[in-house]
C-alpha cells in the first residue's frame, strides 16, 4: 500500500488555482470568443466557460499555461492572487489597474508624448544656411578691393533668403555678382534677394576706398542674412572677416609685409579668376609679384620695387 501511494505522489499532475471572473474579463477585454480560447488549449467550450465561472477552480498547470498563451497574458494574470505566491516561478499579479483609469493614463501619456515632440520640434537648432564674409585684411585709399560671402545651406535646406551688407562710410559699391537690388550702386547699405535652391551661394562684391581716406584707421563691415521660417523672419548676423585696416598695403598682400609672394599670388588669383570684369587690377598684383615689392604714396598710388 506504501508503494502505491509513493507512485500516486510521484504521478500527480501539477495544479494551480485560477481566477475565473479575471480570465472572463481578459478574454472579453481582447474580444477573444471561447471557441477560440477552447481551440488553443485544447478543450471544449464547455470546459472553458465552466473556468470562467469557478466551476472548476483548480486546474493543470500546463493547461492553464496554455490558456494564458490563448489570452495573451502572463500565467500570474489568471491566477488567483493567494496562488500566484506559493507557485515556484510565477510571480503574484500586481494590482490590476480599473479599465476607466487605463484609459485616462493612456490618454495622459499619449498627451505627454505629444507635447514633447512639439517642443522639440519648436525648440530643435534651425536648419538654416551659414553666411561667412571673406575680406581683405588690408586696402589703400583709392584702391577696389574685392569681398566675397559664401552662404551654405544646410541639407534640406532649400529656402531663399536676403542678404545685406552695410559698407563702411565713404566706401562705395564698384560692383556685384549677383547683380546687387539696391536701387543705387552707392547706397551705403547693399541687399541681395537670393532665390531658393539647395546649393550653396557665393556672392562677390567690389568697393572702391576713397583717396579721401584717413590711413591707418579700420573700418568695420557689417551684414545680416535674413531667413523665412515657419512664416516668421528670422535674422542672423553674418560671420566671418568684419575688419579692414586703410594703409599702405595692397590687399593681396595678406601679411602686410610690402611683397606678395607665392603663398599670396594663388589666392589673389583665385578670386581675381571668380571676380573678373569687377574692377580689379590684376596687372598690378602679377607685377608686384614679379618685382621685389611695392610701396604706395598718396600721389601715385601703388609702384613696383624692381
Amino acid at each position: 500500500m506504501a508503494q502505491a501511494s509513493e507512485k500516486t505522489e510521484k504521478g500527480a499532475v501539477p495544479s494551480v488555482a485560477i481566477d475565473g471572473a479575471r480570465i472572463r474579463s481578459v478574454r472579453e477585454t481582447k474580444k477573444l470568443t471561447q471557441l477560440y480560447v477552447a481551440n488553443v488549449v485544447g478543450v471544449t467550450t464547455d470546459t472553458i466557460s465552466r473556468w470562467e465561472n469557478n466551476r472548476y477552480p483548480s486546474i493543470r498547470r500546463d493547461n492553464a499555461e496554455k490558456l494564458a498563451t490563448a489570452l495573451e497574458v502572463d500565467l500570474q494574470e489568471i491566477l488567483r492572487q493567494e496562488e500566484a505566491e506559493q507557485v515556484p516561478g510565477v510571480a503574484p499579479p500586481e494590482p490590476s489597474m480599473p479599465g476607466s483609469r487605463r484609459l485616462l493614463f493612456w490618454w495622459m501619456a499619449t498627451l505627454a508624448l505629444l507635447v514633447t515632440v512639439i517642443l522639440i520640434y519648436t525648440q530643435r537648432p534651425a536648419q538654416a544656411p551659414t553666411a561667412v564674409r571673406w575680406a581683405p585684411k588690408f586696402a589703400a585709399p583709392g584702391e577696389v578691393i574685392p569681398v566675397q560671402i559664401k552662404v551654405t545651406r544646410q541639407p534640406g535646406e532649400d529656402s531663399g533668403f536676403i542678404l545685406k551688407e552695410k559698407l563702411p562710410a565713404g566706401l562705395r559699391l564698384v560692383s556685384s555678382l549677383p547683380a546687387s537690388s539696391s536701387a543705387q550702386q552707392a547706397d551705403s547699405e547693399v541687399k541681395w534677394l537670393i532665390p531658393g535652391g539647395t546649393a550653396s551661394v557665393t556672392v562677390s562684391y567690389t568697393v572702391r576706398v576713397p583717396t579721401a581716406q584717413e590711413p591707418r584707421k579700420d573700418v568695420k563691415l557689417a551684414g545680416e542674412i535674413v531667413l523665412r521660417e515657419r512664416d516668421i523672419n528670422r535674422t542672423e548676423a553674418i560671420g566671418g572677416d568684419s575688419s579692414i585696416k586703410i594703409g599702405s598695403q595692397h590687399w593681396a598682400d595678406s601679411n602686410g609685409d610690402g611683397r606678395i609672394d607665392d603663398d599670396e599670388i594663388m589666392p589673389a588669383y583665385y578670386i581675381y579668376e571668380e571676380m573678373k570684369d569687377m574692377g580689379l587690377d590684376w596687372k598690378m598684383i602679377e607685377a608686384i609679384w614679379s618685382g621685389k615689392g611695392y610701396r604706395w604714396d598718396a600721389q601715385g598710388g601703388f609702384k613696383v620695387v624692381k
